[in-house]
């Protein structure tokens, strides 16, 4: 699957919020979703709107939660992992008062040593919303971590439970190079990838 990353960006006009959202998702193609390789697990549900919803590639379906903020999805995984980027799907024109409106991302090797990496205001947003994990530091373009847990810390018009209706998780791609149609796992294959 060949995706660029969108022209219309979802950034709002101040640091730390977003606003819009894209209809349609677009990530570049040196990221792979790594959701499938992790367990992942809510704070509390309704009956028929559990984790799985937030997994099946349906806009339609959602995770709500029940029960007092904040609102968790935790997603573990079996070892340490590089992630770039998170990407939700909220749609406030269907969800309103179910809208997250703060949002923290935390990220660590458990439950016990959990750190926000991330914290962002959503303001009416209605499509994909694209979080990156980077840090201030250009060289920090990943976080290298067993667990992420993203926590709605409130909602829009102070609602009480929330929608989320997708979020994938993107890291890079192993040995990414420019212009090669392959992915080469290997230091010996990367080094005889030319052809003279």
């Amino acid at each position: 699957m060949s995706l660029e990353m969108a022209a219309e960006s979802s950034e709002g006009e101040e640091e730390g919020k977003l606003s819009g959202g894209n209809q349609i998702l677009t990530v570049d193609d040196d990221l792979r979703e790594l959701g499938k390789k992790a367990a992942w697990s809510v704070s509390s549900c309704k009956p028929g709107n559990g984790v799985s919803s937030l997994r099946d590639d349906n806009l339609e379906t959602y995770w709500q939660s029940d029960g007092a903020q904040p609102h968790f999805v935790n997603i573990q995984f079996q070892k340490k992992v590089r992630l770039q980027l998170v990407v939700l799907y909220v749609d406030f024109k269907l969800d309103e008062s179910y809208t997250p409106s703060k949002i923290s991302i935390r990220a660590g090797d458990g439950f016990h040593n959990l750190k926000e990496i991330k914290a962002v205001e959503l303001v009416k947003p209605t499509g994909w919303l694209y979080l990156s994990l980077s840090g201030l530091d250009p060289r920090e373009t990943f976080v290298n971590t067993f667990m992420l847990q993203i926590a709605v810390l409130s909602n829009h018009l102070n609602g009480r439970d929330t929608h989320v209706r997708q979020i994938k998780v993107y890291g890079p791609r192993p040995n990414p190079i420019p212009q090669q149609p392959f992915q080469f796992t290997s230091r010996e294959f990367i080094t005889y990838s030319t052809i003279r």
